[in-house]
């Protein structure tokens, strides 16, 4: 851990040059990344006919959908990973075995080579914040306790996102390779973190479904407390939750890792 810490300003650093060397390839990604411009098209539309009630009551009319997908285009960006593709190219082509000759575990690797592309994306989503803030504020919340369960909630979801992705990248170490298993995750995480549509659209039995789940505190949870959408108690709960699933999936994506790298190094790469 003490290594770790040590050189996890270089790597950093390290990082930041690629995502910097590579700005292009960023660019694909958070343009791979707008479906929530095209779900509030759609929205705003429907809700321009007639304003669209959810489960709890509440109206939403066009400047709601419109504060709502802003939200959800900024949480994306801010907690994305993409670990998975790496561990499986690495995985396919063998240069795995050199990175696990180093003295600083892989996956503490892939999680600084992540964090490294977060301060692109921060100016990415910066316009979008400001629109937000200047267009729409009316909706977004005031509560400083909130905003400081939202920096922590965004953590949260990050490390989740990483987690999966080492999860899923293992899978590569047992299977011809792990992309096909990711396609089925980001299947469900569209459908069920809130990134098409609010949680809160679901009918009774799917949204009890969706709370059981970890994908709400990827989008759904972050945009809420952007909105102010959730009391400050329950936010506190919502978020101890969150991290409940932070430590049941590091756990899990760390013990597939070991067993993977036990098989990998079985086989001699």
């Amino acid at each position: 851990m003490r290594r770790a810490l040590r050189v996890m300003p270089t790597l950093l650093r390290v990082g930041f040059a690629e995502a910097v060397a590579y700005r292009a390839e960023m660019l694909v990604w958070v343009i791979a990344t707008t479906m929530p411009f095209v779900m509030m098209v759609l929205w705003t539309t429907v809700a321009q006919t007639a304003p669209v009630v959810g489960q709890g009551g509440e109206a939403w009319g066009s400047d709601s959908f419109i504060a709502y997908f802003l939200a959800v285009f900024v949480v994306r960006q801010l907690v994305s990973a993409w670990a998975a593709w790496e561990i499986t190219f690495e995985v396919r082509n063998g240069t795995l075995a050199m990175r696990l000759l180093r003295p600083l575990h892989p996956v503490f690797w892939y999680a600084m080579s992540n964090l490294a592309y977060v301060p692109q994306r921060v100016l990415v989503t910066a316009p979008f914040i400001a629109a937000l803030l200047l267009g729409y504020g009316a909706h977004v919340a005031r509560d400083p306790a909130l905003w400081l369960v939202w920096a922590l909630s965004i953590a949260g979801a990050w490390l989740i996102a990483f987690f999966v992705n080492v999860a899923v990248g293992s899978v590569a170490f047992f299977a011809d390779s792990a992309l096909k298993l990711m396609n089925v995750y980001l299947a469900a995480f569209f459908v069920f973190s809130g990134y098409l549509f609010p949680l809160e659209f679901f009918p009774p039995w799917l949204r009890a479904v969706a709370d059981a789940l970890p994908f709400r505190f990827l989008v759904s949870f972050p945009v809420d407390l952007m909105l102010g959408r959730v009391t400050p108690a329950a936010a506190l709960e919502l978020l101890g939750l969150e991290y409940l699933w932070v430590a049941g999936l590091g756990t899990l994506a760390l013990l597939m890792w070991r067993s993977g790298t036990q098989r990998f190094q079985a086989f001699g790469g």
